[in-house]
């Protein structure tokens, strides 16, 4: 009897976990194929795929399909998208994936450092503290009523965007509740707090906010009409973490000073000085996105050279050799890297290729990928193909890249 139900449970349990692994393997399939695809007008390309899947566009009249790869001949409008199917050994429908025919593409690779100035768009609250009251008593007035992330809007129905004017505000209350019209995570909510009298005779509620912040990057790539794009990922705040809301910024041209190696546990960083002269500002940003910043310069940099160079789309992309582009003393300079693996659907926007630093002279610099160096271009085959964004805090020498392309979208 014993051994009867001991077998009926063994059965149940590898019924299960087979169950599970079609639904791990399914899921691993599904995620493996990449949502979309960007391929250049009038070039005829494969894009291969290292599982058993056929492709075909959606169209009956235009089959294109390979085992495990996907022709693409791009005798099409600009601009005009269309569809094709994976199928699982050509039986199953696995995905269907979006291809944007696009022109081909120059910019000129950058990798020069960038001081980097943001205004937020409102005051963003980094958390609340404790205040001592004129009575000698310890209060925390905007304990679990505001929250890190939190955007201040108004103050009593008057429009706030710099510290200052919220401080002049909450003074003038008298002690008296205010009312904070607060975005949080993209919904507008009204909170009131009623504000402490300190012993100089001024009032608080209790919250540690910010305005603005700065910082040092790189400088990816610039257009022909001067637009541009740096950095990799978004200008975010260090205390919540949030990519911050963007009212108004400024690059600057920035000098290096000094390097902190990067090592285990700690990633290092290029140190830098902002001049924030007029006459060093280099542009305007004009987006603050999740692949990085966007703007307009008003001039060339004086280190960069007129060389334009042809965009790689991701799935032009391959394992091995590939270099860096970054100025560490003044003098841009490329680094060698190996790439290891390219993610044609990540999940994360800016994680899409995996790379190690084999450069000697790069690692005993920095010990690999540092702060400040986000937005260093990523080439390979004469092509740009992504930037620098993320570098392992376990291993300096260990890094991710955005997809160009995904930085050309804004």
């Amino acid at each position: 009897m014993i051994y009867h139900k001991f077998q009926k449970y063994r059965k149940r349990f590898f019924l299960a976990a087979f169950v599970y692994l079609l639904i791990f393997a399914a899921e691993l399939l599904y995620d493996s194929i990449p949502d979309e695809i960007y391929a250049i007008q009038g070039n005829e390309e494969e894009i291969h795929f290292s599982l058993p899947v056929t492709v075909e566009k959606t169209e009956k009249s235009l089959s294109v399909f390979r085992n495990n790869s996907v022709k693409l001949n791009q005798n099409v409008n600009l601009n005009q998208d269309y569809q094709v199917s994976c199928k699982f050994l050509n039986l199953i429908p696995v995905k269907e994936v979006a291809v944007h025919v696009v022109e081909k593409r120059y910019v000129m690779p950058s990798g020069i450092p960038i001081g980097i100035y943001t205004k937020t768009k409102g005051i963003l609250i980094i958390g609340t503290g404790k205040v001592t009251a004129s009575d000698g008593l310890v209060y925390e007035p905007a304990d679990q009523i505001v929250q890190s992330g939190d955007y201040i809007l108004s103050v009593n129905g008057k429009t706030v965007s710099r510290k200052e004017e919220l401080v002049e505000l909450v003074n003038a209350s008298g002690g008296k509740a205010v009312v904070l019209k607060i975005l949080r995570e993209e919904k507008t909510i009204e909170l009131k707090i009623k504000p402490v009298l300190l012993q100089d005779n001024s009032y608080k509620l209790g919250i540690w906010v910010r305005d603005d912040m700065a910082g040092v990057g790189t400088l990816t790539y610039i257009c022909q009409d001067l637009k541009y794009g740096a950095l990799g990922h978004p200008v975010s705040d260090g205390d919540t973490g949030t990519m911050i809301r963007l009212a108004e910024g400024k690059v600057y041209d920035t000098d290096i000073v000094g390097i902190v190696k990067g090592k285990d546990g700690s990633p290092g960083e290029l140190t830098g000085v902002i001049n924030y002269k007029e006459e060093n500002c280099l542009g305007n940003i004009e987006e603050n996105t999740p692949t990085g910043i966007n703007g307009t310069l008003n001039k060339m940099p004086e280190e960069m050279e007129d060389a334009y160079v042809e965009v790689g789309m991701k799935q032009d992309i391959h394992t091995g050799e590939a270099y860096i582009l970054s100025s560490l003393d003044g003098s841009l300079q490329q680094y060698r890297i190996d790439i290891d693996e390219v993610d044609l659907n990540c999940k994360e926007e800016n994680k899409g290729i995996l790379f190690h630093v084999t450069d000697d002279l790069l690692l005993s610099e920095t010990g690999g990928i540092v702060q400040g160096m986000s937005g260093s271009p990523i080439l390979q085959d004469g092509k740009i193909i992504g930037a620098v964004t993320h570098v392992f805090i376990s291993d300096a020498t260990k890094g991710y890249g955005v997809f160009i392309e995904k930085m050309l979208e804004h």
